[in-house]
C-alpha cells in the first residue's frame, strides 16, 4: 500500500552528553558549548531533506549530565518519551551503564565521544555502535605517518592522569606494531597550578627546555596529555629542536576543521552556516551517527529499531562521511572503520592509513585493534 502524506513515521534520536566547563592551555582550544550537538543538528536537517519525500521525520532531543553523574534518570526520561536511538558523549563508566539499561529497552546507542579501547574490547556491548575512533586508532594513524617519514626514534612524555596513561599505552602499542622505537620516557606531573594564570610565558620558556634536557637522541617527541596540563607548551620549547606529535604539534583526530578534500568543503560550509564556527571531530562523529540512522531508515523504508539495527550490521551497509571512502562497521566489536586525520592548528598534513600499510581485508583495519587481536565477546 502506498504511503499517504499523513502517514509519517518519526525517528526520535536522543543525545546524552556529560558536560562541565573545561579549561584549556590555550583559549583557542576551549571546547565550544555546542560541540557534538551542532554536528548532530546539521545531520538531522540533512536526514529530513530526504525523509520528507519518504514519509520519515527525524528529531533530536538533547540532555546534559555532569561528568560521572548517574545517567539513568536522563536515560529513563528519554526512553519514556519514545526515543529509540541515543548518541552518547559520556565517560566509559557512564556509557556502560547506559548501554546495559538501553539493551533492556531495545534502544541502540551510538558512542560519539569515548575513545577508550576497553569499550570495544573486554567491555564491549552488542547494542553500542562506536563512531568515535579509539585511542589505538589515533595512535596507529600517527605512528604510520612517522614511520613513513622514517622518523623511527621517539621520546614519550606523558601526563600523570589516567587518560594520559591510556594514550601513552596506545602510543607504545603503535611503536611495537609499526617498528618505532621509544628511546626514553618521562612523566610531567600535574601539580595543580592554574593552567594559564600561574605559568607565564617567561616561566614556561625556562622550564620546558630544562624538562626536556638530557634526553637521548630522537627524531620526534611524543606527547600524551589528554588532560590538557602541559602539551600545548611543548612545541618550540624543547631542549633539542625536534618535531612534536601526539596531544600537541602533529595531532591525530577523527576530523580536521580545515579539511576540504573529498567534498569536505560542502559539509564544512553547511556546518559553518548553521553553527557559526568550524566543524570539530566530535561534531563529525555526531553528524555521522545521525546520518547512519538516516541512511538505514531510507534503505529499509522503516523506523523500526530491529530492522534498522539489522541493516547497519549487514554487509550491505556503508556510509559516506567526506573521508575519501565509504565507512563500515567492524563486525567483531561494532567500531566504525575510518581514516585518521593528521594535522596541526592550521591544516591537514596527511591522512592514515599511509601508503604501504597493507591489510588482507581493509587497509582501515591497520588502524586500531584488528580481528585476530580482539578480546570482544559481543553480548
Amino acid at each position: 500500500m502506498a504511503r499517504t502524506e499523513r502517514e509519517t513515521s518519526e525517528v526520535r534520536i536522543g543525545y546524552i552528553r556529560a558536560y562541565a566547563p573545561q579549561l584549556a592551555l590555550s583559549v583557542l582550544d576551549v571546547p565550544s558549548r555546542d560541540e557534538g550537538v551542532a554536528g548532530a543538528n546539521v545531520a538531522i536537517s540533512d536526514n529530513n531533506t530526504t525523509g520528507r519525500f519518504l514519509g520519515q521525520k527525524f528529531s533530536l532531543d538533547t540532555v546534559e549530565v555532569k561528568p560521572d553523574a548517574d545517567i539513568l534518570p536522563a536515560f529513563n526520561d528519554m526512553a519514556g518519551r519514545g526515543v529509540s536511538y541515543i548518541l552518547a558523549d559520556l565517560s566509559a563508566a557512564q556509557l556502560l551503564v547506559l548501554a546495559d539499561a538501553a539493551r533492556a529497552k531495545n534502544i541502540l546507542v551510538f558512542n560519539v565521544g569515548a575513545t577508550d579501547d576497553r569499550l570495544r574490547e573486554e567491555d564491549c556491548r552488542a547494542n553500542v555502535f562506536h563512531v568515535a575512533p579509539t585511542r589505538s586508532m589515533l595512535a596507529d594513524g600517527l605512528a604510520q605517518y612517522l614511520i613513513w617519514k622514517q622518523w623511527r626514534r621517539w621520546v614519550l612524555v606523558s601526563g600523570s592522569h589516567e587518560r594520559d596513561h591510556l594514550f601513552a599505552d596506545a602510543l607504545r602499542r603503535a611503536a611495537t606494531r609499526f617498528g618505532g622505537e621509544i628511546v626514553a620516557e618521562k612523566e610531567f606531573a600535574d601539580t595543580g597550578t592554574a593552567r594559564r594564570t600561574d605559568s607565564g610565558v617567561v616561566q614556561i620558556q625556562r622550564q620546558m627546555p630544562v624538562f626536556t634536557q638530557g634526553l637521548p637522541d630522537h627524531d620526534v617527541l611524543l606527547v600524551a596529555d589528554e588532560s590538557e596540563v602541559f602539551g600545548t607548551y611543548v612545541p618550540f620549547r624543547t631542549w633539542q629542536p625536534r618535531p612534536v606529535a601526539g596531544s600537541a604539534g602533529l595531532i591525530a583526530s577523527a576530523w580536521h576543521p580545515a579539511s576540504e578534500q573529498w567534498g569536505g568543503t560542502q559539509i564544512q560550509n553547511r556546518f559553518a552556516k548553521a553553527s557559526g564556527r568550524r566543524m570539530l571531530s566530535k561534531d563529525m562523529s555526531a553528524w555521522t551517527a545521525v546520518r547512519i540512522l538516516g541512511e538505514a531508515a531510507t534503505r529499509t523504508a522503516s523506523a523500526d529499531v530491529t530492522q534498522i539495527a539489522a541493516f547497519i550490521r549487514s554487509d550491505d551497509f556503508s556510509i559516506a562521511a567526506f573521508k575519501g571512502q565509504k565507512l563500515t562497521f567492524r563486525p567483531w566489536n561494532w567500531q566504525l572503520r575510518q581514516p585518521i586525520f593528521l594535522g596541526d592548528g592550521r591544516s591537514v598534513i596527511s591522512t592514515s592509513p599511509q601508503e604501504g600499510f597493507l591489510h588482507q581485508f581493509s587497509e582501515l583495519d591497520t588502524l586500531g585493534i584488528d580481528r585476530p587481536e580482539t578480546t570482544c565477546v559481543l553480548k
